[in-house]
């Protein structure tokens, strides 16, 4: 019975961590409105970034990411690290759909690199780096997230447990999902620049 109100109390403590909607909030706060009507009606980083205020998109990614690595730490803090894997798989869920929301969040890239780094820090370091030589490289922000978490996934495998490896892949391959969009625009060439468009 310990097991199952722990396991329930941890999801449901990093499921509401990965819930809080950061980029509506600053927005909301600067006075910008509801960041959702426009660009992409994302509520990320990348599409606070379209509001041309560079400083609240940073706030958004960091606050973003931030709250992935706290889930992490925090359930392994008070429930043991056994149950971080569930946690990383909860504060992302929470982020890409916010029952305040309506279940309808961002797309999990910043939570995601977060709980890479809870689960590993050799993990974080590889998502990080392949983010930012995809997206300097192409400019395109989805491109980036893509060849992070394709990266993040082979090094889980590499450096961390059975378990911790199988939540990063699992993480990886739903934010992909997530970007579905995003890859059809990418085959199309239609997919726009940083701070552009959708």
């Amino acid at each position: 019975m310990g097991d199952i109100l722990s396991t329930g109390f941890a999801t449901l403590l990093a499921g509401l961590l990965g819930s809080i909607p950061f980029g509506l909030l600053l927005t909301r706060a600067a006075g910008l409105g509801d960041i959702r009507s426009i660009g992409s009606g994302n509520i990320g980083a990348t599409n606070v970034l379209r509001t041309g205020k560079k400083w609240l998109a940073a706030a958004t990614l960091l606050l973003d990411f931030g709250k992935g690595v706290l889930a992490v730490v925090l359930v392994s803090w008070l429930f043991g690290p056994g149950l971080t894997p569930l946690a990383a798989l909860a504060a992302v869920l929470g982020h890409c759909h916010p029952p305040w929301l309506g279940g309808k969040g961002g797309k999990g890239v910043a939570t995601a690199l977060g709980v890479f780094l809870g689960l590993g820090w050799g993990v974080f370091v590889t998502a990080a780096a392949a983010w930012v030589v995809g997206a300097a490289a192409s400019r395109i922000s989805s491109v980036g997230a893509l060849a992070a978490m394709a990266s993040a996934t082979v090094a889980g495998f590499l450096l961390l447990p059975l378990d911790g490896a199988a939540a990063v892949a699992i993480v990886a391959v739903y934010v992909v999902m997530r970007h579905e969009a995003n890859i059809k625009r990418l085959l199309t060439r239609t997919e726009p620049r940083i701070g552009q468009g959708k």
